[in-house]
């Protein structure tokens, strides 16, 4: 049974001795999820196509304490690339005994084509625009690669002492949760199968001791969704930015970066939470409703 001392806040959420890769993980959601482990203690690997941005978060974002963890580049790797995928775990393995924690956060947002019409012609003609190449570099992405990439690392994720409960968050999005397709068909579809795959994935992947859970967010900053970032590769999503979007935000703002790492470093930590998907969304979801 556990004492008082044992429930404060500094023991329940210390990531110590946890190693971590975050794909994705120089820019966005993937950044606020590496700064979050890697200022609670971890170990955290980063990873992404481009590798100047790697060395740039890591220069930029390590803690200042020599008692916290650190964030060390990675590849850089294309994770829509079996090879790059393989070579990374192989360098992962020539380093560490073990991974307790990766988080998929490498996305893309697809083309756009608009419904909003009643003229199932003017429709026909705005949505048959899109390409087929499109839709399936959305879903490669977004879903094919968020499957290879945890397979890939299941050995060493097995490997992590039981006691740091191994597990994988998958950064799904509210917008596959929903039935307003917000211009974003293939987007918004890639993520609906992302957030699927994550309840097969914990479903399956429980048998090798590997939880897996995800993260649905709403409307954060990154450069996915304001399109650049700054030379701290971090970017600014104004509160006007989310008041224009066809359905009410309650939280009449964005998510900010310390409440998506509480999300990471809870669905870290929890050992008793498998296959949910945390909707970090601002209450919209309670607004247009879904799955």
């Amino acid at each position: 049974m556990a004492s008082t001392s044992d429930l404060h806040v500094t023991n329940l959420f210390s990531l110590k001795g946890h190693v971590c890769l975050v794909t994705g993980g120089g820019t966005g959601i993937g950044l606020m999820a590496t700064q979050a482990l890697a200022s609670n203690g971890a170990k955290v690997y980063i990873t992404s196509r481009r590798g100047e941005v790697l060395d740039n978060a890591a220069k930029t974002h390590s803690p200042d304490s020599s008692s916290s963890g650190e964030i060390i580049p990675l590849g850089p790797c294309d994770v829509t690339s079996k090879d790059d995928l393989s070579k990374i775990t192989k360098e992962l393995e020539s380093k560490e005994k073990y991974l307790s924690l990766v988080v998929a956060a490498a996305g893309v947002s697809g083309p756009k084509g608009y419904p909003d019409t009643s003229s199932a012609t003017q429709m026909k003609d705005n949505l048959w625009k899109e390409q087929v190449e499109e839709w399936r570099d959305t879903y490669q992405t977004n879903v094919i690669s968020v499957f290879f990439s945890v397979v890939s690392f299941l050995p060493l994720l097995q490997a992590a002492p039981k006691e740091l409960q191994a597990s994988v968050i998958i950064i799904s999005s509210m917008s596959g949760l929903m039935r307003d397709s917000q211009a974003h068909f293939s987007y918004n579809a890639s993520k609906a199968a992302t957030a699927h795959l994550a309840r097969m994935m914990s479903k399956e992947f429980s048998k090798t001791g590997v939880r897996v859970n995800s993260i649905a967010p709403g409307y954060f900053p990154s450069e996915m969704t304001m399109k650049e970032s700054d030379e701290n590769n971090k970017v600014d999503m104004p509160d006007e930015k989310v008041k224009d979007k066809g359905h009410a935000v309650p939280a009449e703002r964005s998510g900010n970066d310390q409440e998506m790492a509480m999300g990471v470093v809870f669905l870290t930590k929890c050992g008793y939470v498998n296959g949910e998907i945390l909707k970090l969304d601002g209450g919209v979801m309670n607004e247009v409703g879904g799955g």
